[in-house]
């Protein structure tokens, strides 16, 4: 989950939420320069976070202190990994690709030799994967750097990294290894440059859930909490003028 500290206690958006809102963004990439299989790619691009279910089973939600743990602070878990895979493979070996990708976006890297170990070996795995689909490099690397550019501007809108007075912050590179960035003239409103979308303004939307309480006792009472925790609907439009 992602966990923002603010005036009325601790805004929890689900990393559900956040991959909905990656899916949305998605949805709106510009025609020509959409990959063959393109539902496939949106349905990859929202739910590339989906073993993440903060209301089933998941015991790692609380610190050492109490407060909701974020995200980022996360070691590798192998088992939300396996997760991730199985349920991908239930739709199609496209949609496991893609996930397998992330997968290795984000550990492929890492200091953790268990991560970066597991990473390199799904690596030998898409290799085998793609050549029973038939399916050349190029094709996955195009439809994985827009999940990738999707779910780097849905995490900056959802952490609150918009920057203040119409300054611009860097969102990623997309599949024409462009860098892309973010702005807000004015409130609710974002501005991309350059513009990668089909239409000149589309409204997008998520949700989060502010908990008033900043410490629990267990992981039980603040799925409690954030189980009865009214939502709040954000919606921002993005504009290209």
């Amino acid at each position: 989950m992602i966990v923002n500290y603010s005036e009325d206690g601790w805004q929890i958006i689900s990393q559900r939420a956040h991959g909905l809102l990656a899916g949305e963004i998605c949805f709106n990439w510009k025609k020509e320069g959409r990959p063959r299989r393109w539902l496939e790619t949106i349905i990859a691009t929202t739910e590339h976070d989906d073993a993440f279910n903060e209301f089933d089973n998941d015991q790692i939600l609380l610190n050492d202190n109490g407060g909701p743990v974020n995200y980022k602070t996360r070691k590798f878990e192998k088992e939300k990994c396996e997760t991730l895979l199985k349920q991908a493979l239930t739709k199609s070996r496209y949609i496991a690709l893609l996930t397998s990708r992330h997968i290795r976006f984000l550990y492929e890297n890492s200091e953790d030799k268990q991560a970066k170990n597991y990473a390199l070996g799904l690596k030998k795995i898409e290799k085998q994967w793609m050549k029973e689909m038939r399916m050349k490099e190029k094709e996955i690397s195009d439809a994985y750097s827009i999940l990738e550019w999707c779910d780097a501007l849905s995490l900056l809108i959802c952490q609150g990294l918009i920057q203040p007075e119409n300054r611009k912050i860097e969102i990623s590179s997309g599949p024409d290894n462009m860098g892309y960035l973010l702005h807000a003239p004015k409130e609710n409103t974002l501005k991309v440059e350059p513009w990668p979308f089909e239409e000149d303004h589309f409204e997008i939307r998520y949700e989060s859930k502010t908990i008033s309480q900043l410490k629990f006792q267990d992981v039980d009472e603040f799925r409690n909490a954030l189980l009865s925790a009214v939502p709040e609907i954000h919606i921002y439009q993005i504009c290209r003028n």
